[in-house]
């Protein structure tokens, strides 16, 4: 019955296509999903033949060929290639061997049907590769096309479900480097170039086509059957020492795993990377070539077990990626949350037996709880799974809901079915989908056979509604204080009626003892039984083993006994628990903060400090008055300093180091940050490197020392990688005494090749906005709020979050509040990807309107 709606959906589809879609109709701009599902049955076979000339000189533009083949399974309609570009950069268009008038219209190639031919066909376009996405600098340079960029780079079927091979040809000056997704098979040299030819490629979809070339240093190691190489240019050889071997152990402890799990062996023809200075993202998931952000992958020996587990995460994630998502690919980018929970997913079993001292459902609480919930308690929260009609919307899709609420329901999912069960469907999915695609109800439709509950029904609440239960319990006692009733329920934080069907434990405190319960919630009211004729506890603590969604209930009261809990999830949930009480007004912000300074004081586990400071800093900034920060800035930074001086691990040191260079901005703190900044003062085992020592310098700047200006000049002088000298030189601005340079600055920031290194705009932004220096900043705040659709159209799939986030979402004031509002109302058409993304971003300023009128 499915195949026979399916091929009745698509003959729909054709015969409305074959209306609409014709040369005097081109499609709208962008890649229409109704184009795309019609374009995947018209062509099939395509291979991409591209060669690029890369010159000398940054600004020179690069010339360039495609030869594309394909199968052309009708001849009612044209063929339309995507090209998001200017007409002019097209040169010439040649079809089936003769020469063909160049038809350019809302970012669409059109290939007239009486040029084509049932079956095979050729087409060879000359043309100048487009610049949005080919990351250029002086002397190296990158694709990165995700979601829907590799039509601005060449012309091509830029949708997920038309996989191409690739054969790419790329003429680089001789002392370049080059790295693409298969093996270089013949080099040439041309006076002072090198023509580099490739192998044809794996079928992949075109997002996942890459290039990488320029001045790089590279490493090569055989840590399995399979050698890897990667490209960097870290500079810092201590960091490159303590670097190498890890980076490729983790990349093969995570291919090990994947194989082993999926029941399919590593599917591509090579695994090599590049770690890129300035990366937009952590890391992108490119067939063969994956690319990462240099500081994630080199680190040295005063990193935090924090930070080396992440950089773990990370590599296990883009490994994740070659079966989910490269090897079998979501059909439209309404299921790109699938390769990314699955990447999130997958990372954290990879990580358990490769950290085996690190409690990893703490780890994945950590991760993935603070960051869930940040957006799905917010005005602007979405469904995991999001209708997407256009691909040229698909960056709005990303976002921690996808990262981060996702894997939480999938763990939830893992329970349902049992883990046996849960990974045959997932073999059988892989197997199934094998160089293919697949949508979500694909998965469920396996995973339904596999399980007496009804899937599709658990999958509707979790994956297409959006928000997170509010729980409340309703607890009666007899005369001598004995439970005569235990009664827990769930409300939708959105109001609606979605009741979430999750399992979580429930822990009552006694004086010596505890006692735990575990919680089947299938609908709205859950009766407790087994707490019946027990004797009432101290505390109640909630979702104790970490495994339930929502916000459950927290008394004031109660608070005080968290940091005393034995059990150290159990004790990292009550503070995230404790933390979004107060967002709610359950608890006080400085109840919130006593309870944070406790943890910093007497917390022993690195993950857990690093979790309270996140949120110590957060209270502090945003949810304190300044009368109120100024009582509890020496309370927190004395507390931590007395204690970054008595014997601990090196690590947990670093994390309360940090800690304190968040809050210490006045007086003696902000005197022994600038004692440990010129080596005046030295910590015992407190392990700081020269990236530490010149950020520790910015924010001595950015803290308004008096000695600032020399404090950059030496902090400059210091630094010898170009790469790091160009970022800090771009931030200067934005620390500067000067009111109209810092205007300038942000002003410059208006015309996009200033933006184009988006991870320095947003550390640039973070600054302008500072809570300290927002009496000046917020006059160019709405500036912000109106460049938000360029940001959109101009930067990467993460940039008008990130954006936002360090222009609006670091205010609290009722004046940047009203700013907020007169924007909204005088822009009723803004995009609703766009506005969920302000809702988003400015969370904490509308609750903390809320808290101040309450």
């Amino acid at each position: 019955m499915r195949t026979l709606i399916y091929f009745c959906f698509l003959a729909t589809l054709i015969c409305s296509c074959t209306t609409e879609h014709h040369v005097s109709k081109t499609p709208d701009a962008g890649v229409p999903e109704k184009m795309a599902m019609y374009r995947a049955s018209q062509v099939t076979n395509v291979h991409y033949n591209l060669s690029f000339d890369i010159p000398l000189n940054q600004q020179d533009p690069i010339l360039s060929q495609l030869v594309l083949d394909f199968d052309l399974a009708q001849l009612q309609e044209p063929v339309y290639l995507d090209f998001k570009e200017e007409t002019s950069k097209i040169k010439s268009v040649s079809i089936n061997g003769g020469s063909a008038t160049i038809l350019h219209e809302q970012e669409h190639i059109i290939l007239p049907k009486e040029h084509l031919t049932l079956g095979k066909n050729t087409v060879t376009i000359g043309f100048i590769a487009g610049e949005l996405s080919l990351n250029r600098n002086e002397d190296y340079l990158y694709t990165l096309l995700v979601p829907d960029r590799a039509r601005t780079l060449f012309p091509c079927f830029d949708q997920p479900n038309i996989k191409g091979r690739y054969t790419l040809h790329i003429t680089a000056p001789k002392d370049w480097k080059v790295l693409c997704g298969t093996e270089e098979i013949i080099s040439n040299q041309k006076g002072d170039f090198i023509e580099h030819n490739f192998n044809a490629s794996d079928k992949m979809s075109t997002y996942l086509f890459s290039f990488v070339a320029g001045k790089f240093k590279s490493a090569s190691q055989k840590p399995g059957n399979m050698e890897m190489t990667m490209l960097y240019r870290e500079t810092d050889t201590t960091k490159i020492n303590y670097s190498l071997d890890s980076i490729f152990d983790l990349h093969q402890q995570s291919l090990s795993f994947l194989e082993k799990y999926t029941s399919h062996p590593f599917p591509f023809q090579k695994m090599d990377y590049a770690a890129i200075p300035g990366f937009q993202y952590g890391g992108m998931e490119h067939v063969g070539a994956i690319q990462y952000r240099e500081s994630s992958l080199f680190l040295d020996e005063t990193a935090t077990a924090n930070k080396k587990l992440g950089r773990a995460k990370l590599i296990a994630h883009e490994t994740s990626h070659m079966w989910f998502g490269d090897l079998v690919t979501m059909n439209w980018f309404d299921d790109v949350w699938m390769k990314e929970v699955f990447a999130n997913f997958m990372a954290d079993k990879i990580m358990n037996p490769a950290f085996p001292n690190i409690d990893h459902q703490l780890a994945f609480m950590i991760t993935h709880y603070p960051n869930a919930y940040g957006e799905d308690r917010t005005l602007g929260t979405n469904p995991i799974r999001q209708k997407l009609e256009n691909l040229n919307n698909a960056g709005s899709l990303y976002g921690s809901i996808i990262y981060n609420k996702a894997p939480i329901m999938m763990r939830q999912l893992e329970a349902v079915l049992g883990k046996n069960a849960f990974k045959e469907g997932i073999q059988e999915y892989i197997e199934t989908f094998a160089f293919k695609n697949a949508e979500w109800g694909d998965l469920i439709e396996i995973l339904d056979k596999k399980s007496s509950t009804d899937m599709v029904a658990w999958s509707n609440i979790w994956v297409n509604n959006s928000s997170r239960p509010i729980f409340k319990d309703e607890i009666t006692y007899d005369n001598n204080e004995k439970i005569n009733s235990f009664i827990l329920t769930q409300t939708a934080e959105d109001n609606s009626e979605h009741v979430w069907s999750q399992t979580f434990d429930v822990s009552f405190i006694y004086p010596d003892s505890s006692k735990t319960f575990t919680v089947q919630m299938t609908g709205a009211t859950f009766h407790l039984k087994e707490a019946i004729g027990l004797a009432k506890p101290i505390s109640i603590i909630y979702n104790s083993n970490a495994e339930g969604y929502g916000v459950f209930p927290l008394k004031e009261k109660d608070i005080e006994i968290i940091p005393k809990l034995n059990d150290q999830v159990a004790r990292g949930y009550a503070y995230i628990n404790a933390y979004e009480n107060m967002l709610n007004g359950t608890i006080t912000p400085t109840a919130a903060a006593k309870l944070f300074i406790e943890g910093l004081n007497s917390e022993k586990n690195e993950l857990l400090i690093n979790l309270i400071s996140r949120y110590t800093t957060s209270v502090f900034w945003k949810y304190l008055t300044e009368e109120q920060r100024i009582f509890y800035q020496e309370r927190i930074t004395g507390h931590i300093w007395t204690r970054i001086h008595k014997e601990l691990p090196t690590s947990i040191k670093k994390t309360l180091y940090s800690t304190y260079v968040s809050l210490g901005y006045t007086d003696e703190s902000l005197e022994n940050l600038f004692k440990i900044w010129n080596k005046e003062l030295a910590i015992k085992n407190l392990k700081l490197n020269a990236d530490n020592y010149t950020e520790l310098a910015m924010d001595l700047a950015l803290y308004n020392h008096s000695e600032s200006e020399q404090i950059l000049k030496t902090a400059e002088q210091a630094i010898t990688n170009n790469d790091k000298l160009d970022r800090f030189k771009f931030l200067l601005p934005s620390l500067s005494n000067d009111p109209e340079t810092k205007k300038e600055f942000f002003e410059s920031l208006q015309q996009e090749k200033n933006r184009a290194k988006e991870s320095w705009v947003t550390a640039a932004l973070n600054n302008l906005n500072h809570p300290l220096h927002q009496n000046e900043s917020i006059d160019y705040l709405r500036s912000s709020l109106d460049l938000l659709d360029e940001i959109q159209q101009t930067g990467d799939i993460f940039f008008p979050k990130r954006w936002l986030s360090s222009t609006v979402g670091n205010y609290t004031s009722s004046e940047a509040n009203e700013i907020l509002q007169n924007f909204l109302d005088e822009n009723p058409d803004l995009k609703p990807s766009l506005k969920s993304k302000v809702l988003q971003a400015s969370d904490d300023l509308r609750r903390v309107q809320l808290l101040e009128k309450n």
